[in-house]
């Protein structure tokens, strides 16, 4: 009985793809970025003539590590920095944003945050979004974290 439903619920999703069979999916990630032992900076799955790109939840780090900024806006910028050098992998920009999810620990700096998430993303056709106010995320200096989905055309 699970064999069945994992087939059917599977021919349903590649259905709605318009494939007959699901393609591969790709991990990548950027020198420039810092990795996290035990996670993927991003992921892609190919959806037939486009590619989604599934990017892990970015933090105010450089390369090394480093915490960059001491409030929203210059952290928020390192934020962005990271996720486009993470779509550059795919040939992808900030652009290409359909989603983002935002984690703030100070819901009143959004408006702070929107200054630079909109020098990134497409304002003409904005990408959906979920603001979240938190109480702490993983170290008590980082004050956003930004997970985005992206899509692109396959070439």
């Amino acid at each position: 009985m699970k064999k069945i439903f994992i087939l059917v619920f599977t021919e349903i999703f590649l259905f709605s793809f318009g494939q007959k069979k699901m393609n591969n999916v790709e991990y990548k990630s950027s020198a420039e970025v810092f990795t996290i032992k035990g996670l993927s900076q991003s992921t892609s799955i190919d959806c037939g003539t486009s590619r989604m790109i599934l990017l892990s939840g970015q933090v105010p780090l450089d390369a090394a590590g480093n915490l960059i900024g001491n409030d929203v806006e210059k952290q928020t910028q390192q934020v962005f920095k990271n996720i486009e050098y993470i779509l550059k992998e795919y040939g992808a920009t900030g652009k290409d944003i359909v989603k983002l999810g935002i984690f703030i620990t100070d819901i009143s700096k959004t408006p702070d945050f929107r200054k630079i998430r909109d020098l990134y993303i497409n304002l003409q056709n904005p990408p959906v979004s979920t603001l979240v106010e938190v109480s702490r995320l993983f170290r008590d200096d980082v004050l956003i974290e930004v997970e985005a989905t992206a899509v692109i055309k396959n070439k």
